[in-house]
């Protein structure tokens, strides 16, 4: 999809943190020895604790945790707007009532949204790993966001704790703090609901932090973690993380037969019996939330829903599926406008290649950013370093899975988080020693690379005081999150819910309207819900609605107003008289319109 770099006024974060890489890199080469003396007792310090691993991976989750919950009078407990946003906070909100799925509700053509299932039963199209972690937030501390907190958390320390594995301490620590401040804090990761990006990339770290682990000690503790982040992966990304695990079974292959250290088939057996039940377990557990959910326990989750909905196909040598007839225009702009889009673009000869740099493009930022790209130019000694060979073996697996895809989002590769951060440090480290013309210019780099990385950080925090807006068509593609995106909707929805009585809120797009900006979403149990939100369709349709919700107030909202419109809901007929109450609301929250 196409998306503007830039902001609509002032200058894009994006851009500020180019300059400031550009002049660190000048620094690095002009006064190599910067602050040496202050950055070297720095470092000693943080040594110290990199070298306490057990803490230092406690230290990196609590951080994560801590920082985020410190910030929240600046950057907020985000609100939901896109359709992925929804999707989740439905199976979050089903599996915090006790239920697997949801029966098709009664109105449910008013209902359609994307990447919602609603037959043959009605519930998230996605894997189920991202709802159960919500789920959790809601029931132990009232809130979903606090289920992806607490995942957060555990994300940054597993990171630390992989590359423990792999790394000297002080520089798996220095990664698990770098994890804290690109993703635990400001990424769309954690200030958006989409995407299980935190659980599988937890999973991935507790896979690959294994891998070493057991190839040294053979202990039960290591083949349960990898046991339980391959179950991570299953229930959240399962084809980015198949393409993780077949590099990581060649290895254990390899070793468990021809390795010089290799394990004693009882030994073998004794770590491997309860990793198994695990994985049998979950598998079972997938396959009757399959059949539960979708019909058959060989129904996997997205199947019905792009069979139903989407033309476009995953891969490229997929022709696109033959339009169905859709009820609302919005549906049929996002599969058949917004997807095609790429579809198009990549499956042609002249557009494969500039659209496949596209996407290795804007991964690359989201993980790298302008600060942490001066380490690559390493990457030609990290292609011939041993110490990381499994994993840059790895990131070519995915770099071919992801070829023949023809969708890329950073949270697609998330299960691969750890292994990038592993080499990206790899990378650092060849940086350090590097001495153009006898002058330490790599280690000066690096030291400032670092700094800018928590800098950028706190200039987040500043961001709109100085005038660097965050644009939505930004939230995937960069590392500053979701912004003020989607409090119109819940400022409406607040002020309904303190009226008396239910409510039935009719919502109507322009033509022009962006399919990512969402607002027709319902709890699981929708009839009982409060608020009943319902897409506008022909006037038969409204009525029956209505008829059918003859209890509710009925208003019109109309999002693309500026400001958004609430008004009554003028009827079409005067068969039926809903009440006509109007709501008051402050001209800088939105216009209030009275209806017919």
């Amino acid at each position: 999809m196409n998306s503007s770099l830039a902001t609509e006024h002032g200058t894009s974060l994006m851009m500020i943190e180019g300059g400031l890489t550009a002049i660190a890199i000048g620094v690095a080469f002009c006064w190599p020895r910067i602050c040496a003396g202050y950055f070297s007792r720095i470092e000693k310090v943080f040594g110290r604790l990199a070298r306490k691993q057990s803490q230092a991976v406690i230290v990196v989750g609590i951080t994560a945790v801590l920082l985020r919950l410190a910030i929240l009078p600046l950057v907020p407990v985000p609100h939901p707007f896109s359709p992925d946003d929804f999707s989740f906070l439905l199976s979050g909100d089903t599996f915090a009532s006790g239920r697997l799925t949801n029966p098709t509700p009664a109105m449910w053509e008013h209902f359609e949204t994307i990447h919602v299932t609603m037959k043959p039963t009605y519930m998230s199209m996605y894997f189920p790993a991202n709802g159960l972690v919500l789920a959790a937030g809601k029931l132990l501390f009232g809130h979903p966001w606090f289920g992806l907190l607490c995942m957060t958390g555990l994300m940054c320390a597993a990171i630390c704790w992989m590359l423990q594995g792999w790394l000297p301490p002080t520089w798996a620590f220095l990664g698990g703090m770098l994890a804290v401040v690109r993703l635990g804090l400001f990424s769309y990761w954690i200030n958006t609901y989409s995407g299980a990006a935190s659980t599988s990339a937890l999973g991935g770290a507790l896979v690959l932090g294994a891998l070493p682990r057991l190839m040294k000690t053979v202990r039960l503790r290591y083949s349960v973690a990898m046991a339980l982040g391959m179950i991570l992966l299953a229930t959240s990304r399962p084809y980015e993380g198949m393409l993780l695990c077949v590099p990581v079974a060649f290895v254990l292959w390899r070793w468990i037969f021809f390795g010089s250290n290799r394990p004693t088939a009882r030994t073998l057996v004794r770590c491997a019996v309860i990793p198994l039940i695990l994985i049998v377990a979950a598998g079972a557990w997938m396959g009757y939330y399959d059949y539960r959910a979708f019909g058959s326990p060989l129904t996997l989750p997205y199947k019905i829903d792009r069979a139903a909905y989407a033309v476009s196909p995953y891969y490229v040598w997929q022709s696109q599926r033959p339009q169905p007839v859709y009820r609302h225009k919005v549906m049929q702009d996002f599969y058949c406008r917004y997807e095609v889009y790429d579809v198009g673009h990549i499956q042609s000869r002249s557009g494969f290649l500039p659209q496949t740099m596209i996407k290795g493009a804007r991964a690359l930022y989201f993980f790298a950013g302008f600060a942490l790209l001066p380490p690559l130019i390493m990457c030609r000694r990290v292609f011939a370093d041993r110490r990381v060979r499994v994993l840059l073996i790895s990131v070519l697996v995915l770099t071919a899975g992801m070829l023949i895809e023809i969708f890329l989002f950073p949270h697609y590769i998330a299960p691969f988080t750890a292994a990038f951060y592993a080499i990206g440090l790899q990378a650092m480290r060849h940086l350090r020693v590097w001495k153009p013309g006898g002058q330490p210019v790599g280690t000066a780099l690096v030291r400032l690379t670092v700094t800018l990385c928590f800098a950028t950080g706190a200039l987040r925090l500043c961001a709109e005081p100085l005038g660097a807006r965050i644009l939505k068509s930004d939230t995937i593609q960069i590392w500053n999150g979701a912004g003020e995106f989607g409090t119109a909707r819940a400022n409406i929805e607040s002020k309904l819910e303190q009226l008396s009585g239910k409510q039935l809120v009719i919502v109507r797009y322009s033509p022009s309207h962006d399919p990512m900006d969402e607002w027709v979403y319902n709890s699981p149990d929708i009839d009982n819900s409060k608020i009943v939100w319902a897409r506008e369709m022909d006037d038969s349709k409204n009525l029956e609605l209505i008829h059918y919700y003859k209890d509710r107030k009925v208003w019109l909202v109309q999002p693309d107003l500026q400001p958004v419109g609430l008004s009554s809901y003028p009827l079409p007929t005067t068969n039926i008289s809903p009440t006509t109450d109007s709501i008051g609301f402050a001209k800088s929250e939105m216009k209030v319109q009275q209806g017919g």
